[in-house]
């Protein structure tokens, strides 16, 4: 894998153009480092075309599948691919946030905001291995949410043209997701912050068998989450936590060691009920 020395400029992610994969810029070392964009523009299944391709996929993904059983994981995949041909989803819902009073703010206040994005990576179904979604923990060293489940993402820069470029590059300096191994489905909504922020989720597929590299300032560890529990709504419980002092309630949804709560849980609770 390659890496780019340090303080070169972030890259401006254009999603209006396609080019053939390339390999993975990764950070490494001891902090985090981010990669000069290339000669050509970074390209993705992300344009006037993207209608297209998302059918030719559509189209292979069911002849693949003709000799296989179906199971609960390749139903909830293609119910996600279908999702994004339908018109629901154009008309973006708002993502609730499990503190009623950040959904209480008016229009105006939300607008004040500091815009964020955050990448749901998807993999692809395969003969092999049914889909699963990517996800992170957030190092312990971190002064906010040290430790917590997230999904790769961050604050939108004045070089991002949309908030697939903001979740497309803070993916790529979190676990070397390079935006050319991406195809963006679209966003799923906007969710307002009580830190500050309105972030908007955006789906994207990504195939079975990358490598990631967490960067180490911001991740301590990678994992993927079954699409089937991620999608399924009866699987998430609603709990408490204390936040200074005071007690809020907040959704929970526990696979293995792994506890997702709060912002991350909200948010693909929302896209499981979408979906």
């Amino acid at each position: 894998m390659l890496s780019a020395p340090i303080g070169q400029p972030s890259p401006v992610i254009d999603t209006s153009q396609v080019k053939k994969p390339v390999r993975s810029l990764l950070c490494s070392g001891t902090s985090c480092k981010r990669s000069p964009a290339p000669n050509s523009l970074f390209g993705l299944i992300f344009s006037k075309n993207a209608g297209l391709c998302r059918h030719f996929y559509i189209f292979n993904f069911y002849a693949d599948r003709i000799n296989m059983a179906p199971t609960k994981s390749s139903q909830r995949f293609e119910d996600l691919l279908q999702f994004f041909e339908s018109e629901k989803a154009k008309v973006q819902q708002p993502i609730a946030h499990p503190d009623e009073s950040v959904n209480r703010l008016s229009d105006k206040d939300r607008k004040n905001l500091r815009r964020a994005a955050v990448l749901i990576p998807v993999t692809r179904v395969n003969a092999d291995s049914e889909s699963q979604i990517v996800l992170t923990v957030r190092s312990a060293n971190l002064k906010s949410h040290p430790g917590q489940i997230s999904l790769p993402g961050g604050t939108a820069e004045t070089q991002d043209v949309d908030e697939a470029a903001t979740a497309l590059r803070e993916s790529h300096e979190e676990i070397g997701l390079h935006p050319q191994h991406v195809e963006v489905l679209g966003p799923i909504g906007e969710m307002a912050m009580p830190s500050g922020y309105r972030v908007t989720p955006v789906v994207g597929l990504i195939e079975q068998d990358l490598e990631f590299v967490p960067c180490p300032i911001e991740v301590a560890d990678i994992f993927e989450a079954p699409l089937d529990l991620v999608l399924d709504p009866d699987a998430y419980q609603h709990a408490y936590v204390n936040y200074k002092n005071e007690k809020r309630a907040v959704l929970e949804l526990n696979y293995g060691e792994y506890r997702i709560w709060g912002a991350t849980a909200a948010i693909l609770y929302h896209l499981a009920r979408e979906v």
